[in-house]
């Protein structure tokens, strides 16, 4: 069981000079490091910054700073998943989502930011939803109305007609062109202004086919190295970065070459495809979904999945699985992504031990989704337990390091310096 604690406007602001809060705890994770601080006090403004981190042993606080005691509990950042749909449920799929009406999934992106939070992910990166569903879940989150975590919104994601970011399950005679939909340089440019406009602040590309797109190849390419490097030139130039729904290599490829900041699922990209990665002067981060396959099949069409996505999954599932592994040899630089929305949102920490299970050590997944994740946003207020930075902490009992599933349920959540979430 879960109570919820608190419902607060987290605006960023300047560092406040005194205290309001301090968490105390028996140690915190730097991720930094890799090595653990013993009897920390972390001390928070009401603007949410850490202002200092003291040895609680020796460091006193007046009355008028209020306590959060999780004596016993290991901290860590508050975790980052670089890869969700706030405003999708995997539980509802395929043409069964023609049954609800489109502010149904406005209604369900609140509970699910609940979901996300109470798991230990306060910052998250909402790669696509319809009619700006992100932009407004951040806005009653940032004003107060909701609970839930910092959303870094993409909005539409932008694809080429009858690709992944196109709608085509319908007949022609219910044809429209989505909001999504770009064909050539000059529409792609004009796209990511209007996304920008109205309160994109990553961009979310669909540089091939996908699974749960009807009538394409899940590795076929589907927008041209032109249009990619239109819409990274245009972003770069407005600040934003830009991410790749990408699993086919060509794809990949030439997302690379284009300038792309992040490629999503990566899930047949080659040795050398990843080793054009490393070789840019930019780092180019990789955020592979490798546990919901797990939930796709067992759950095979029951949720509404049609039969052609659940072949197109069960096709590529061991290979990205193994992408994985060969892009941790290789010293690719890695987020964490899960595609919540494909699979409950809530059980995003799943991924965790599926990331040990293909090749990284816990320390390295724990810093996936903290320290790594916070570097590709290009963001220096999250991700990190240091001063300056947002108190977003999360707590469990016991090592992480040692057995990362404990971040599966963690015990206590931390946004901003208020106590949002704790296991009675």
């Amino acid at each position: 069981m879960w109570k919820l604690l608190a419902s607060v406007s987290l605006i960023a602001a300047p560092v406040a000079a005194n205290a309001a809060t301090v968490v105390t705890a028996d140690r915190y994770l730097d991720v930094n490091s890799g090595k653990y601080v013993e009897h920390p006090a972390i001390f928070i403004a009401d603007d949410g910054h850490i202002t200092s981190i003291a040895d609680a042993r020796t460091v006193r606080w007046g009355a008028n700073v209020k306590q959060i005691d999780l004596s016993g509990k290991t901290l860590l950042p508050g975790l980052i998943d670089m890869h969700v749909h706030l405003t999708s449920l995997a539980e509802v799929g395929g043409y069964q989502g023609l049954k609800y009406t489109d502010s149904f999934w406005s209604a369900v992106g609140v509970a699910n930011s609940v979901k996300t939070l109470e798991a230990g992910f306060t910052t998250v990166r909402n790669v696509g939803s319809y009619d700006f569903q992100d932009v407004g879940l951040k806005q009653a989150i940032d004003g107060g109305w909701i609970l839930g975590p910092r959303i870094v919104p993409a909005t539409y994601a932008i694809g080429a007609t009858g690709g992944h970011c196109d709608e085509n399950g319908l007949p022609p005679s219910y044809d429209k062109k989505q909001e999504s939909v770009i064909n050539g340089v000059d529409e792609a440019r004009a796209k990511v202004r209007w996304l920008h406009k109205y309160g994109a602040e990553v961009i979310k590309i669909c540089a091939t086919g996908g699974v749960f797109s009807l009538g394409d190849s899940v590795g076929g390419q589907q927008l041209s190295l032109e249009e990619m490097k239109a819409i990274a030139d245009e972003a770069h130039m407005l600040h934003l970065r830009v991410a790749a729904h990408a699993h086919g290599d060509e794809g990949i490829h030439d997302a690379i070459l284009a300038g792309i900041d992040t490629i999503e699922h990566g899930s047949l990209a080659s040795e050398e495809t990843m080793k054009l990665a490393l070789a840019r002067k930019q780092p180019i981060w990789f955020s592979m979904d490798i546990y919901n396959d797990d939930y796709i099949v067992a759950t095979g069409t029951s949720n509404g999945t049609e039969q052609e996505s659940l072949d197109k999954e069960k096709a590529i599932a061991l290979k990205q699985r193994q992408t994985f592994r060969r892009g941790v040899q290789l010293a690719v630089p890695m987020v964490f992504g899960s595609d919540a929305g494909v699979y409950p949102h809530g059980d995003n920490g799943k991924q965790f031990a599926k990331m040990v299970e293909w090749g990284m050590t816990p320390l390295q997944a724990i810093q996936a989704a903290t320290r790594n994740a916070s570097q590709a946003l290009g963001r220096n207020d999250v991700g990190v337990i240091e001063v300056g930075r947002y108190g977003d902490l999360v707590a469990v009992t016991g090592d992480p390091t040692s057995d990362v599933r404990l971040l599966e349920h963690p015990d206590a959540v931390v946004k901003g310096g208020q106590l949002v979430a704790e296991k009675e």
